[in-house]
């Protein structure tokens, strides 16, 4: 009768850890597409907006909506569902990323199929490099070395079913890309004139990845950047002066002008 006692927790454990592992076995997460867009900005930092599209097993549509309701999971805890693929695919060594959102969509029903839209948006710095090449002219190169896709024999590599989008800062001039983008298909014949969003897709190698583009501001701009530059280096006080004494000195001028 002792043993019996010690057996029947036993059994019923064995049970409850074999209906969970079978549950775990049913549930499963497809992931259709990723796209991950990069809106380059002119401080050299990117805000990136990741979209992946997800089929969802019957058995896991409930999963999937009471962890939608629980705001507070992590992206490792997502990831743990979702697999690997859900991971940000821009990073820089030197800082990591910030204003990161998540937003797990809700579940859809399409031809019997369950599928949900699970989009993630963070900015990161150091996304690209910037010198002055003349007189309010400026060269931007873009840093292959914060790709964080598949990792090949020969380098980085999309997915089998990842798009990567570049949207060039407001006046960005592509002088040259590699590898070709996929969109716009013809754009090379044209020198990339007009050009201001580039797309590769599925499985395009990325180890020789090269962007370069120029900006050339405008006198207003140049006088909006010194001002912004003293701002953050200096600090509001010194910044309010500068700009009075400025100021003072316009008035100045303009007074003796009209005498």
């Amino acid at each position: 009768m002792r043993d019996i006692r010690y057996k029947i927790p036993t059994l019923l454990l064995i049970v409850a850890v074999l209906a969970v592992m079978s549950h775990t076995v049913m549930a499963s997460y497809t992931v259709q597409n990723a796209n991950a867009t990069v809106t380059l900005s002119t401080n050299t930092s990117a805000k990136v907006v990741e979209l992946l599209h997800v089929q969802i097993s019957n058995v896991s549509v409930n999963q999937y909506s009471t962890n939608r309701e629980a705001l507070n999971l992590t992206l490792s805890e997502w990831q743990q569902l979702i697999g690997p693929i859900l991971v940000e695919h821009i990073i820089s060594s030197s800082s990591s990323v910030y204003n990161f959102k998540f937003f797990p969509g809700p579940v859809y029903n399409q031809n019997g199929q369950h599928y949900a839209n699970i989009t993630f948006t963070y900015a990161v710095h150091n996304v690209t490099s910037v010198t002055e090449i003349a007189p309010r002219e400026y060269q931007y190169i873009f840093n292959p070395k914060v790709f964080n896709f598949n990792h090949g024999v020969s380098g980085e590599v999309l997915g089998q079913n990842t798009t990567l989008t570049i949207i060039l800062p407001p006046g960005g001039a592509i002088t040259s890309v590699y590898p070709i983008p996929d969109y716009p298909s013809s754009a090379f014949v044209y020198e990339y004139r007009n050009v201001t969003q580039i797309s590769w897709a599925y499985a395009e190698p990325l180890s020789t990845f090269s962007l370069v583009f120029n900006i050339r501001q405008s006198l207003s701009q140049e006088v909006e950047s010194f001002f912004s530059s003293i701002y953050n280096k200096l600090g509001l006080y010194v910044y309010l002066i500068i700009a009075a004494a400025v100021l003072l000195s316009l008035l100045y001028i303009y007074r003796k002008a009209v005498r």
